[in-house]
């Protein structure tokens, strides 16, 4: 599948706007808010607005041995890999995040960790916060993957949406030094 009809799909899936209020249960409808455009309560009771701000997530390049593991999630088409990626949750940093996601995904421990960048990718509303990290262990995939390859840091190549972007910068970074 190629990345056009990839991010066509995510467009596609994004996921569901609020229709009514999570407080009071009253429909939401389209308010100006300084210039912008949300949905907000139509209760004058009640003062609650879905600014929609987007959900920060880590984006993980793992290197182990020399080589970037890229992975395919059982939900994504056939032939789709990327870096590993998850959401921050409550009471973490995205650089905990980055060690978490690395276990709980590869089974790996993180020796290393450093911040790349991070970048808007908008067709899934997300604020992606990207690390590289070097890792050891042995690769035991959870229930979220379902395959995954080992590219050599010499043949990593980036792809033009989401987190992609990072990878890019990851291997300009690589070659700059």
């Amino acid at each position: 599948m190629n990345p056009t009809s990839i991010q066509e799909k995510l467009k596609r899936n994004k996921p569901a706007a609020y229709l009514y209020c999570p407080y009071c249960s009253c429909e939401l409808v389209e308010t100006q808010l300084q210039g912008s455009s949300y949905k907000a309560c139509k209760s004058q009771d009640c003062s609650f607005v879905h600014y929609q701000n987007p959900t920060p997530i880590v984006a993980i390049i793992v290197e182990l041995e020399g080589e970037v593991i890229l992975a395919r999630n059982v939900n994504w088409p056939e032939g789709f890999y990327s870096v590993i990626s998850g959401f921050v949750e409550k009471g973490e940093t995205p650089l905990e995040t980055a060690r978490r996601e690395t276990k709980e995904e590869l089974n790996l421990d993180v020796s290393e960790c450093n911040f790349i960048g991070h970048y808007s990718f908008e067709a899934q509303n997300q604020l992606i916060l990207a690390y590289h990290v070097k890792a050891q262990g042995e690769i035991s995939l959870n229930e979220e993957l379902i395959d995954y390859k080992r590219i050599p840091l010499d043949k990593l190549k980036g792809w033009d949406f989401g987190t992609g972007y990072a990878v890019h910068d990851f291997v300009r970074a690589r070659k700059a030094k």
